[in-house]
């Protein structure tokens, strides 16, 4: 009984660090964001976490415990499902609950979900339709291809937005509150220098204790009698959850752009950097990977993006827009749950 109550206390203890970890990588980032600008600075916390993202993945497909074939598969569909239907429609909800309306550039939204949908349907469809090979798995010369084509889809919409269509993914001037940070002094080059150095410290401990919590997250899920993808779904929230508040919180100020970036700036490097990494790593040392989803987790993934195209169409956004893909989250968890 003791045994079990420290057990519980030490578990308590790890979630209070990684709240406190998650508050300090979100200040961090916004330290970098303030002194690179739009739209580089909601670059730097996607594309940290998932560099680290992918340590993580490699990491237990190294241990090669059961189901480690699926990790990659389970992790990516979470993070799109978690991202277009969990962020964006609790950043709408939350930003449309106190701002009545908000704006944003569609052309940037539009472009960014473009892309995700292709990428979404290379990764994770293409293994369930291809005939080499039986099952939702790719040959190893199908896997190469869909991580280099993959790898240059995003390179090719990191160009749009950083080089040749920045305007894009700059917040619109006109009916923007203006938050007191916009007009005070970007941070001097020693202080943003330290900021991303504890930000990638951060980021780690982050990381690294949502992999700590991952025994407990996996008893808890055996226990309840649980499909073991909700360990999948766990730890993509868990990894998720500085980009997600800070995306929040630029909701809040009436930021939605930034938050539309960072939300979607995330699955789409979920994908981009993540997938190409894997699957190198998974050929040169033959280990096993598959990447096909079941068709139900089809039909969610294109009901959201289908949600999302509408939502995103017409650059504006009110609180029932974050309602629909709400629900929609609350279906991939219902049905993760109960398939």
């Amino acid at each position: 009984m003791a045994h079990l109550l420290s057990q519980t206390w030490f578990i308590i203890l790890m979630g209070i660090t990684l709240i406190g970890a998650v508050l300090s990588a979100v200040h961090h980032a916004e330290v970098i964001a303030h002194k690179t600008g739009e739209p580089y600075g909601t670059l730097v916390l996607s594309i940290s976490v998932t560099i680290i993202e992918v340590s993580l993945i490699i990491a237990m497909m190294l241990a090669g415990h059961e189901g480690s074939e699926f990790i990659a598969r389970d992790a990516v569909f979470a993070t799109v499902m978690i991202v277009i239907n969990g962020v964006i429609g609790l950043c709408i909800f939350m930003g449309g609950f106190k701002h009545y309306e908000m704006t944003f550039r569609n052309e940037g939204a539009n472009s960014a979900l473009t892309v995700l949908t292709a990428l979404a349907t290379f990764i994770l469809v293409m293994p369930m339709v291809t005939v080499s090979t039986p099952g939702p798995d790719f040959t190893k010369s199908q896997l190469a291809f869909a991580g280099i084509a993959s790898f240059a889809l995003y390179g090719a919409f990191l160009f749009f937005q950083t080089v040749s269509h920045r305007d894009y993914y700059l917040p619109k001037a006109e009916g923007q509150n203006v938050n007191s940070a916009t007009h005070a002094d970007k941070p001097s080059n020693l202080k943003t220098s330290i900021s991303a150095v504890l930000l990638l410290i951060s980021l780690a401990i982050v990381v690294g204790l949502a992999e700590a919590l991952n025994p407990a997250i996996e008893a808890g899920v055996k226990a309840a009698g649980a499909p073991k993808t909700v360990v999948g779904i766990a730890i993509a929230m868990l990894v998720l959850m500085p980009e997600a508040y800070a995306a929040v919180r630029a909701a809040r100020a009436n930021r939605l752009q930034s938050s539309l970036n960072l939300a979607l700036g995330s699955a789409l490097a979920s994908i981009g950097l993540t997938i190409p990494s894997v699957a190198a790593f998974a050929i040169f040392f033959d280990l096993p990977i598959s990447l096909g989803i079941s068709p139900l987790n089809m039909t969610l993934m294109y009901l959201s993006f289908f949600i999302g195209a509408l939502t995103l169409a017409i650059g504006r956004a009110t609180l029932l827009q974050g309602v629909v893909p709400l629900i929609i989250f609350f279906e991939f968890l219902f049905l993760s749950l109960v398939p």
